[in-house]
């Protein structure tokens, strides 16, 4: 019901007896409710992590990672994946050109939590011969290219 200044009636039921009122849970937590107690989700518990690749990184063997921890451990294992990229573009006949890294996210169906999937780690690397041909068109190139990628502040 309105009335004329356009403000609504609002019903105010009252508490004959105010220590039936319970406090509203404001830890907003499922620990902290006593109805509802966590479950641990068993697709979650179960999941494992392999790597496939031919490089000497971790998770050679399967391993399990809880979706909390996923991000921060699968990034670091595709980091390992970096670092031999850029060990190997630092010799003298490889040339590295661009690594990057894509991570893959995924809902896991029976509790419904954001949790990463899996990476990859993707290199791009120039590799020179030894004849006198391929040093010099390493040493023009890279001469060729100093300075293209550099930002100016005016």
């Amino acid at each position: 019901m309105i009335d004329a200044a356009g403000m609504s009636n609002r019903y105010i039921i009252p508490v004959t007896n105010v220590s039936q009122v319970t406090p509203p849970n404001t830890d907003n937590t499922v620990e902290s409710s006593g109805k509802v107690s966590p479950v641990e989700c068993q697709t979650c518990k179960n999941r494992r992590y392999q790597d496939g690749s031919d490089e000497m990184v971790s998770f050679k063997t399967p391993g399990k990672i809880s979706p909390g921890e996923s991000y921060a451990k699968v990034m670091a294992h595709e980091k390992e994946h970096v670092a031999n990229a850029i060990a190997e573009g630092n010799k003298a006949d490889k040339e590295l050109m661009s690594v990057t890294v894509s991570l893959k996210t995924a809902i896991c169906p029976e509790c419904g939590r954001a949790y990463i999937e899996g990476g990859t780690t993707r290199t791009v690397m120039k590799t020179y011969g030894d004849d006198p041909f391929s040093q010099n068109q390493k040493s023009f190139e890279q001469e060729a290219t100093k300075g293209n990628f550099v930002d100016e502040v005016a």
